[in-house]
């Protein structure tokens, strides 16, 4: 799926990313950790990113927005799967737009995108986290007609607690 379109007098796009755009996905999920406040978090680098993207067994899949062939944002994005639906699902894990492109409508442009990707895929749900001070996204997804399930909390393990759950010491 490509999406192209005319803006004013920028020429807008969203294309899936290649193997040659790894560097440039890198450096937008290094500059969402530092509106997020977690720069600290990010440990991969571009080989792991290229391996995870478009490596033998793919975990996951992401489109880049430009404008006038500039990078400007993107979505990354896997496949979910719903025992009560028995249908996949859509899970963004990551969108973001570079502050100086924000306002104009590429945020929604991606989500739309996605969207419609999902209803290609036959997917039962598009889902996504917003972190709870990010005030601005909650509002712009509730605009969209999107739900903000208060009732669901985010259980993780990282790493070290996963492998020592299994019986392999690594905290």
């Amino acid at each position: 799926m490509e999406k192209q379109l005319l803006t004013m007098t920028k020429q807008f796009s969203i294309l899936p990313a290649t193997e040659s755009d790894a560097a440039t996905i890198l450096d937008l999920i290094r500059q969402l950790s530092v509106y997020e406040k977690l720069e600290h978090m990010v440990t991969g680098n571009e080989a792991m990113l290229r391996t995870a993207l478009f490596g033998a067994k793919p975990s996951c899949e992401c489109v880049i927005a430009r404008e006038d062939e500039k990078p400007i944002g993107f979505a990354l994005f896997f496949t979910t799967f719903s025992t009560f639906l028995c249908k996949p699902g859509l899970y963004l894990e990551d969108l973001f737009v570079i502050p100086t492109a924000r306002g104009h409508g590429h945020g929604k442009a991606l989500l739309k995108y996605l969207a419609a990707l999902a209803r290609e895929r036959n997917c039962g749900r598009f889902e996504w986290r917003v972190l709870d001070w990010n005030t601005p996204s909650i509002e712009f997804y509730k605009s969209l007609g999107a739900a903000i399930l208060p009732e669901w909390h985010l259980v993780r393990m990282t790493e070290g607690e996963f492998s020592a759950l299994a019986g392999e010491q690594k905290c």
